[in-house]
């Protein structure tokens, strides 16, 4: 693999790491701003959101640009984002930090593949791929962790300096590594993009992505605070919690993967949806031992981000049979799926904190996946009646 891929999975690390370390350090930046944790937590919501607009917008806008002064540009973009969090003087420019790293995330994870590819031969494509997902995956199971530690230990301004300086990294290498003359697809007329945000079928997934995501981070946003208020750990113990989870998620993602492929993507996310309910119905009872909150934090990661593998694979499936002239614009828009799901859990949790308690967010997103298990099962049952139908048509 060329050492500009290195590159990629550095600032794919970074990106990983500025979205999820917030989640261990909601109380921390709480306190010191002096707002509710509800507020807190709509640093994961206007995040997610940027993430869901930036993707397809800027994307789209940015189509006919080189791919490698994209690049640079988004990695400027993060930087700048990452600086102004760590130079926030209160909350409302926290807000803003977030949203610009968040814009700067959209278009990084949308063309980050395009340019893995075009980087490799056409045999080693997948492994490309693969390898700059890597450094997503080892920021939750390293990044987040060590940036919750350096936050409740040097004040939470210092994990975004930290994070700054591996944008700075990533981005020098990748003026140095990755060439200028990488090759680049024709952007996707808009008439194909219209028909994919137009078509039932992927809507129906979309809304399966966003509500299966959501109900996870209704809970998930306010882990930290549970943990400590509930459970009784200590501040210090969060970052311990968030490296299990971490290698949770991290077991999840193979495991979400070879189910999707060993019994097709519906019936895996049935599967996922229905033990990540449970999960969060038990974490109700759980969160109140120690031991009980550690081994529950465990299992949910494993399925809260077993279902991503299952719900891309579904929705390129599905792209080839209703979009075959857009497919990478309808893997996008998942993507915006996953975050729009995100924002609205993050928000939603918080209205549940502030209306009813901290211990009503799981089994209140334990519901809400439930819904999107209802939502899948739907889907399973319309690929079923168009299998039945084309082949009578055959017949």
């Amino acid at each position: 693999m060329p050492l500009a891929l290195w590159a990629l999975t550095l600032s794919a690390f970074a990106i990983g790491t500025t979205e999820f370390v917030i989640v261990g350090l909601i109380p921390t930046i709480a306190g010191d701003l002096q707002v509710s944790l509800p507020s807190a937590g709509l640093l994961v919501s206007l995040y997610a959101l940027g993430v869901a607009v930036g993707a397809p917008v800027l994307t789209a806008l940015t189509g006919r640009w080189k791919r490698k002064k994209v690049l640079l540009a988004l990695m400027g973009l993060f930087i700048a984002g990452n600086l102004l969090a760590w130079n926030s003087p209160g909350y409302e420019t926290l807000i803003a930090a977030r949203i610009l790293t968040g814009l700067a995330h959209g278009v990084f994870f949308s063309i980050g593949s395009t340019i893995a590819t075009g980087l490799v031969a056409k045999d080693k494509e997948a492994s490309a791929i693969a390898l700059m997902f890597t450094g997503l995956t080892v920021a939750l199971v390293t990044g987040v962790p060590l940036g919750t530690w350096i936050g409740q230990h040097f004040g939470w301004r210092a994990t975004f300096l930290v994070v700054s300086v591996l944008g700075i990294i990533a981005l020098l290498g990748s003026a140095v590594l990755i060439p200028a003359d990488l090759k680049q697809a024709a952007p996707a007329k808009l008439s194909a993009q219209l028909k994919v945000l137009t078509q039932p079928r992927l809507l129906l997934v979309y809304g399966i992505t966003a509500v299966g995501y959501g109900g996870t981070f209704i809970a998930f946003t306010f882990l930290a605070p549970i943990l400590q208020q509930v459970s009784g750990f200590q501040a210090g113990s969060v970052a311990g919690i968030m490296l299990v989870y971490g290698v949770s998620v991290t077991i999840g993602n193979i495991w979400g993967g070879k189910l999707a492929d060993s019994m097709g993507p519906v019936r895996a996310l049935n599967i996922i949806f229905a033990a990540l309910a449970l999960v969060l119905f038990v974490f109700t009872f759980t969160a109140n031992s120690q031991i009980g909150a550690l081994l529950t934090v465990f299992v949910w990661g494993a399925f809260a981000f077993g279902n991503v593998p299952g719900l891309q694979v579904y929705v390129v499936q599905l792209a080839k049979k209703y979009t075959p002239d857009a497919v990478d614009v309808a893997s996008g828009l998942n993507i915006a799926a996953f975050n729009i799901g995100i924002a609205i859990g993050a928000w939603l949790g918080g209205h549940v904190v502030a209306d009813m308690g901290l211990m009503d967010t799981p089994w209140i997103g334990g519901l809400i996946v439930i819904l999107a298990l209802a939502m899948t099962r739907l889907s399973g049952f319309l690929d079923n009646r168009s299998t039945t139908q084309a082949a009578a048509c055959q017949i």
